[in-house]
């Protein structure tokens, strides 16, 4: 990795290879996905709960059924309305850093030089002629900011969740047409009884800071396993 500050004068001619596919690194069954792109995300994809490698609780996409698969990508791109940001992102992330005037940290735009997508000879300008931020790169920017102000959104959010004791586990069982199956171990929703039931001072919590909505989002998303096991079908029919 060779992330650096992104600037218009050293970067002036740098370009990024927007599309998607294997040799970027979109071949996976799950993405993280962030309270700021729910409302997006669940009408594409199953949100599910888990917890990550130091035990604190996540909001996954599932794109797959078996590892490295991603029932979204083919040969020609992600085929979905709605791709997460974290994977919108490419090779841009953000840090914070002081400024020249030495004031306090900000959140600043680094790029990883040795990413895949990165290109001096095809792919998306980030850089007007005149030097200024190019479509593309406005569009990484809102990226990075749903990434941004997810991740300060995500931990309270669930807190809250664990509190009003919503978050419970799941058992799912995927059976196709050849008597293949798959369980998904160490999964967790929300549930939609307990949420029906929250009335008073935190029903108007959860209402008034968005959450409210986020739960909802999370629960209907579940109703997208059953298209995620028709894109499985129509795969293995492909392929027989």
């Amino acid at each position: 990795m060779n992330r650096v500050l992104l600037n218009n004068v050293d970067h002036a001619d740098l370009r990024v290879i927007a599309g998607h596919g294997v040799a970027y690194g979109d071949a996976l069954n799950q993405v993280l996905v962030l309270p700021t792109e729910f409302e997006a995300v669940q009408r594409e994809y199953p949100i599910l709960i888990r917890k990550d490698a130091a035990g604190a609780w996540q909001a996954v996409a599932l794109l797959g059924l078996d590892r490295d698969e991603n029932l979204f990508l083919d040969e020609t791109g992600w085929n979905a309305r709605y791709v997460p940001a974290v994977q919108r992102r490419g090779p841009f992330s953000i840090a914070l850093q002081r400024d020249e005037r030495g004031a306090e940290p900000r959140p600043m735009i680094h790029v990883d030089l040795d990413h895949p997508r990165v290109s001096r000879d095809e792919g998306e300008r980030l850089f007007l002629p005149a030097g200024g931020n190019s479509p593309y790169l406005q569009g990484i920017n809102q990226a990075l900011g749903q990434i941004h102000d997810g991740l300060e959104i995500s931990g309270p959010m669930f807190a809250f969740f664990e509190e009003l004791g919503l978050i419970e586990p799941i058992d799912i069982e995927i059976k196709l047409g050849d008597q293949t199956s798959y369980d998904l171990p160490d999964v967790f929703t929300l549930a939609p009884d307990r949420l029906a039931a929250i009335t008073g001072e935190d029903l108007e919590r959860l209402h008034q800071s968005g959450l409210l909505r986020a739960a909802h989002w999370i629960i209907s998303s579940m109703g997208n396993i059953e298209e995620l096991v028709a894109r499985k079908t129509r795969k293995q029919a492909h392929l027989a």
